[in-house]
């Protein structure tokens, strides 16, 4: 895949001048967004992905096609389950509805930024060493474990880690409990002091970390190409602040979304060690040789991933239909 450096600025200019657009339309007037204003603009956002996926097919061909939607398929997902996680933080520290707005917009750009550091790294690594894949490979198959553990754990590690940050941010900057609108600093007794929101936001960029490590190596175990990695997370990202106040509430009727994650990660992990072992270098394997084991494609890749997802929604849908009823029946009637 060439792709030139004049293509690199454009598409850089053009995901620049979305995230502009977003915050002087929508994030700069403090507000909370309505159901249809924020399924309009999610609609809006998802379509011109498809839609860039379409001129990737036109310009390169179907296998970059097929590469860059299964990439933002996953890319998707696994940011839907990273709101979960975004839910419980503005929770925790009761985040005023209108303000919620700029924190993920800067939470998402912060994210970005982030991932742009993990891609050059990563593509880096794939150049140079090619058992790379094996770390990959086995990485996502241990945050597949790990999400399943997760899944069917408590919320009490999440909330020492979450302490853990609070009071290492606290150490270091004179904080004030109090919100002073959608500011990061305020001023109280001449002091100038870290507002909530700036702890909101450190929290979210510690975690954005998190997030890239798994999201990184998992589009890796789909294409190899840069160029593919950077725009499905970009456009990945773009929309999720109006996903999230669409799906508020939702969310914890998703409630099998890990375990398909978990099953979209393993099953990359093992995509990225057959790779691994069809590429191998390493010496003692097969002498340095590559090994013959069969190769998944980008079209089973990308069935499976929408198989998966479908069945896991529909099956979370219909447990909680099923937990709505089995609440209904246990009220008493009057």
């Amino acid at each position: 895949m060439n792709v030139s450096a004049t293509t690199w600025i454009i598409t850089l200019v053009v995901i620049l001048g979305l995230f502009i657009f977003d915050f002087f339309a929508h994030v700069r007037t403090p507000h909370a967004p309505s159901l249809k204003e924020s399924g309009a603009w999610s609609a809006v956002y998802i379509t011109i992905a498809l839609i860039f996926g379409g001129y990737v097919w036109w310009q390169w061909g179907g296998t970059y096609g097929g590469e860059y939607y299964a990439g933002f398929i996953t890319e998707k997902a696994l940011s839907v389950d990273n709101l979960f996680v975004f839910v419980i933080i503005m929770a925790k520290f009761a985040v005023p509805r209108e303000y919620q707005q700029k924190v993920l917009l800067l939470g998402i750009v912060m994210a970005l930024v982030m991932r742009g550091g993990f891609i050059a790294v990563g593509a880096a690594a794939i150049n140079a060493y090619s058992w790379v894949f094996y770390l990959f490979g086995a990485f996502l198959i241990y945050t597949a474990v790990k999400l399943i553990r997760e899944a069917t754990a408590s919320e009490e590690d999440d909330d020492d880690e979450d302490s853990a940050i609070m009071k290492f941010v606290k150490k270091y900057l004179r904080t004030t409990d109090e919100y002073n609108g959608d500011k990061l600093f305020t001023k109280a007794n001449g002091k100038r002091l870290a507002t909530p929101m700036l702890m909101v936001l450190i929290v979210i960029g510690f975690t954005d970390v998190l997030f890239a490590l798994d999201s990184i190596p998992a589009i890796y175990g789909l294409t190899t190409e840069p160029y593919i990695v950077f725009t499905a997370n970009a456009f990945a990202l773009m929309g999720l602040r109006q996903l999230f106040f669409l799906l508020d509430g939702l969310l914890d009727r998703l409630v099998y979304l890990s375990w398909g994650l978990s099953i979209i990660l393993g099953f990359i992990g093992v995509k990225l060690v057959l790779h691994a072992l069809h590429e191998n270098t390493l010496p003692f394997l097969n002498g340095g040789e590559h090994i013959k084991v069969p190769e998944i494609s980008t079209g089973l890749s990308l069935s499976i991933i929408v198989g998966v997802l479908v069945v896991t929604t529909v099956a979370s849908l219909i447990k909680a239909k099923s937990n709505d009823k089995k609440e209904q029946d246990s009220i008493p009637s009057a």
